[in-house]
């Protein structure tokens, strides 16, 4: 079952109101021309797009503290070792979920634990898949330490078309594996990094879904 997501609202109620204008004013003015009712089908498959960009489907995630499971919907473009420098300065096993204007845009917890460290950093809007959309791009970054000790930084990247990323978390909160983190509008991408230890669950090409798909293990 899935609802619609409270970052919809806004925009699908402007949206509504727009679309009832306009659909009005061609009634009014075409009458019954068989262009009216071309347009009126038009509307409502454009707001039906829209709509489905904000669904928000009920996620069931078995907690599991030796599990990472993927903090958003989408598919697995990026798999490497790189040097985090933002918060570890140190070795990291990157791995990116890109997400289309098709996927569910709703983030949530890989891990439980506690947020450490919250960032946010304006930027660019390169698009998603561009090598320095990571560092470039309007983002959110989020270091959760899992009760082994262990820590993971994710990161919400704004893209070429989705302007807008939402981070509902703050320095020193709790969190639940599963647990909604954010939104992003329109697509885009979050990068995790995980310790180099990590047991990769995933390669590149994966479908994955939020809260359900495992990305990787302790």
């Amino acid at each position: 079952m899935a609802y619609i997501h409270r970052e919809g609202y806004p925009t699908l109620s402007i949206l509504f109101v727009i679309l009832a204008a306009v659909n009005a004013l061609l009634i009014y003015f075409l009458m019954n021309h068989w262009l009216v009712y071309l347009l009126l089908l038009v509307s409502l498959g454009f707001y039906g797009f829209v709509l489905q960009f904000f669904r928000n489907p009920v996620r069931h995630t078995p907690l599991d503290d030796s599990l990472v499971y993927s903090p958003a919907d989408g598919k697995v473009v990026v798999i490497e070792e790189v040097y985090e420098k933002e918060y570890f300065k140190t070795a990291r096993l990157q791995v990116s979920v890109f997400m289309s204007p098709l996927n569910v845009h709703a983030n949530r917890q890989p891990i439980s634990g506690k947020v450490t460290y919250y960032r946010y950093h304006p930027g660019k809007y390169l698009v998603a898949w561009h090598p320095k959309s990571s560092e470039l791009n309007e983002r959110n970054t989020i270091v959760v330490l899992h009760p082994s000790g262990k820590s993971i930084l994710m990161r919400q990247i704004a893209g070429a078309v989705a302007r807008r990323i939402c981070c509902y978390l703050q320095e020193g909160q709790k969190v639940q594996q599963g647990a909604e983190l954010g939104f992003i509008k329109f697509g885009s991408r979050v990068d995790i990094f995980l310790p180099l230890d990590a047991q990769l669950k995933v390669k590149i090409g994966d479908s994955v879904k939020a809260g359900e798909s495992l990305l990787a293990s302790f």
